[in-house]
């Protein structure tokens, strides 16, 4: 039984992320270097809201539970502000890269345009992401012991790998709508993006009462999504024809011979 926790957790929360990994990344080279940044750019921003976490928990009066409370309330909201910082630090890189790539190409446009370096950057950060906030609960589903036997909630692993899942695929829209609101200067947009991931990590204080973390964000899940269709340049004509496999420009560019 704990096998099968484990494997079915690890699929809920990575399944998504390593299909669009395999299908739009994987296969090119440049793609998956600018991935493996992203996710050194996320680490970076964790490695220093850790420590300065670590440091004010040090200097705090470790026997008082309100002040531990708000310390760790002070400890995620930095953390967001750090990733979001960091974010705009690989972006404001990733356009002088870029920039340089078109330099030494032959060709007259970008090797990869900035929706691509959005996505796959955001999805970089996600797989990072969701890799430090799930890892030790998947080794802990393997066993010893039963979640729920003292009366707890029989859904921490579950809920925690559809929480993982939303949190990637959320970092995947965010960046999205990040670079093309930085690209744009649509500051209200970057606003949006910070205050969305702040209300996202905080409603994570709702559980054990997991149906009032996840709904919420499910639902900003949805809107995020929406909105990253329509920064990427989506519509719902395309969407159609994209569904109705009528997009000959679409069908053309992916086809492959046999």
């Amino acid at each position: 039984m704990t096998a099968a926790v484990f494997f079915g957790c690890t699929f809920i929360a990575f399944g998504p992320a390593i299909a669009l990994f395999l299908f739009t990344i994987a296969r090119e080279p440049l793609r998956v270097i600018f991935l493996i940044a992203g996710a050194f750019f996320w680490l970076v921003s964790l490695l220093l809201s850790s420590l300065v976490w670590f440091i004010s928990v040090q200097i705090s009066d470790q026997d008082n539970p309100a002040q531990q409370k708000g310390l760790l309330v002070f400890g995620v909201v930095l953390s967001v502000l750090l990733q979001e910082t960091f974010r705009f630090a690989y972006y404001k890189l990733l356009k002088k890269a870029n920039e340089g790539l078109l330099a030494l190409s032959q060709e007259e446009t970008m090797p990869i345009s900035i929706r691509q370096l959005a996505y796959v950057s955001g999805l970089g950060f996600g797989f990072m992401s969701g890799a430090f906030s799930v890892v030790n609960i998947l080794a802990d589903s393997v066993g010893p012991g039963t979640v729920g036997i003292h009366g707890d909630s029989q859904h921490y692993f579950l809920s925690s790998a559809f929480m993982t899942m939303a949190i990637i695929l959320l970092h995947m829209f965010w960046g999205v709508v990040f670079f093309d609101a930085c690209e744009k200067q649509r500051w209200l947009a970057v606003a949006a993006v910070v205050i969305s991931h702040l209300i996202v990590s905080c409603l994570t204080f709702q559980n054990p009462e997991y149906v009032a973390s996840l709904v919420p964000t499910y639902v900003i899940l949805l809107l995020m999504g929406v909105w990253a269709f329509y920064c990427a340049g989506g519509s719902l004509r395309n969407l159609t024809l994209c569904l109705t496999c009528k997009d000959k420009d679409f069908l053309l560019a992916n086809h492959r011979a046999r």
